[in-house]
């Protein structure tokens, strides 16, 4: 059996210490540079983009970036909000089409508040798909026309199978999901969500893309892999399983890490 080959979610600064490591094996590549409103606004992003592809130049990797995420709620009931939140998509799109990146990764709208809640109200469900639509929906059309995806991470999400139904809505290649293992390992120990391999079984073949990151079931810890409670085999076989080629991305808070936890996968026999 061929063991997946593991990418990693880089900042641009951090390129040249990994590029070795990325193009032996043309691993998939997550920058994660171009999420600011300062840099979006003000098209900073545009020198950062050049360096990006002067170190990628030669590499063959699947590349994505993450898209803007702090304070922007795609169901939010506030309609200037989700003209912003709109507008952010939008610049996100602009940086994924200058640096070639086929995927961008934005953050779900479901809460932990929704998951104790929305069963009380007919139209909870409704009222949050209607809103995400009107908000990402421009987005999702224009990166299906560039051939961009974008994937719905879980942040808070207790269900996964409410996210499942929210990306299904849209009917589009161009919408896929994504699973932050660390943050679905929180979910299950606060909000009493299945485990982890439960939220990778639920996606199925709509599953593009995957944080790794190891954590306690408290907090979002972003801990190098195998040190924190995550049951790493049983994520792995489920993956194993998928209809679907996400890209496996690690996502750790200390980028000087990720030789660990790719040492402690490969003893596993789960990546390479």
């Amino acid at each position: 059996m061929t063991l997946p080959v593991i990418g990693a979610a880089l900042g641009v600064g951090d390129l040249p210490a990994y590029r070795d490591w990325l193009f032996e094996k043309d691993r998939d590549l997550e920058l994660q540079s171009f999420w600011s409103a300062e840099m979006l606004n003000t098209e900073s992003w545009k020198d950062p983009v050049a360096e990006a592809r002067r170190q990628l130049d030669g590499w063959a990797g699947r590349l994505g970036i993450h898209g803007p995420f702090w304070g922007l709620d795609f169901a939010s009931f506030d309609i200037d909000i989700r003209a912003i939140v709109a507008k952010r998509m939008m610049q996100g799109l602009d940086v994924c089409e200058a640096l070639g990146a086929t995927q961008m990764v934005v953050h779900s709208p479901f809460s932990t508040w929704d998951h104790y809640n929305l069963d009380m109200y007919d139209d909870g469900r409704a009222r949050i798909f209607e809103t995400t639509h009107e908000t990402l929906g421009p987005a999702v059309k224009r990166a299906a026309d560039a051939g961009i995806e974008i994937v719905l991470e879980n942040i808070e999400d207790g269900n996964p199978a409410d996210r499942k139904a929210l990306v299904e809505s849209f009917a589009s290649d161009a919408l896929k999901l994504s699973i932050d293992t660390g943050h679905a390992h929180y979910a299950h120990g606060i909000c009493n969500a299945p485990p982890v391999d439960y939220y990778v079984k639920s996606a199925g073949s709509l599953l593009a893309h995957v944080h790794l990151q190891d954590a306690d079931a408290h907090a979002d810890r972003h801990w190098s892999i195998g040190r924190g409670s995550i049951h790493w085999h049983a994520v792995f076989e489920a993956l194993g399983k998928l209809d679907a080629n996400p890209r496996l991305i690690l996502e750790l808070k200390n980028r000087a890490e990720i030789p660990a936890s790719m040492a402690w996968l490969e003893a596993e026999g789960l990546g390479q």
